[in-house]
């Protein structure tokens, strides 16, 4: 018998698998089909003492109406320079989105797009680092996001890296 990982959480629910984020998304949907929503994935990091806490975040916005959120935590104990972090940040984004896009493709709902935010913006330390994330991840075929609009990855992931 394989054992699943329950690699998210979810504040209301608990733990939970990807396919049980999945489930639990396309039931909020299906709730108000005629409502607007974006799918939002970010992802933060904070070091800390003996290890660098990495933290994504998967987001169904119900425009105008709420959303649901659903978080991973992971620690890293090498560390890394900002650049570096950033980067891993992205990948990690990427590696959620690529998994959830696969799900959609298999449940036939490609009319929900992804869009990543990006720990970025053009004040501070980031802002030269901007132009070849944004780069990584529209290459990747997602949308971009950044500070102030990236709430996905500097307000909710944010919220677990403490």
């Amino acid at each position: 018998m394989q054992v699943v990982r329950k690699e998210f959480n979810s504040p209301t629910k608990g733990p939970m698998t990807l396919r049980q984020v999945f489930a639990d998304i396309l039931e909020y949907v299906a709730a108000e089909p005629d409502m607007d929503y974006r799918l939002i994935i970010g992802s933060d990091s904070q070091p800390r003492e003996d290890h660098i806490c990495f933290v994504s975040a998967i987001i169904v916005h119900r425009q105008g109406k709420g959303a649901r959120y659903y978080y991973s935590k992971r620690n890293q104990n090498k560390f890394m320079s900002l650049r570096q972090r950033i980067f891993y940040e992205a990948s990690l984004s990427l590696d959620v989105a690529s998994r959830l896009t696969a799900l959609l493709a298999e449940s036939g709902h490609n009319d929900l797009n992804i869009e990543i935010h990006l720990d970025v913006g053009r004040v501070g330390e980031t802002k030269g680092l901007i132009r070849e994330v944004v780069g990584m991840i529209t290459g990747s075929g997602f949308e971009a996001r950044i500070k102030p609009e990236s709430f996905g990855a500097s307000t909710v992931a944010d919220r677990y890296t403490k």
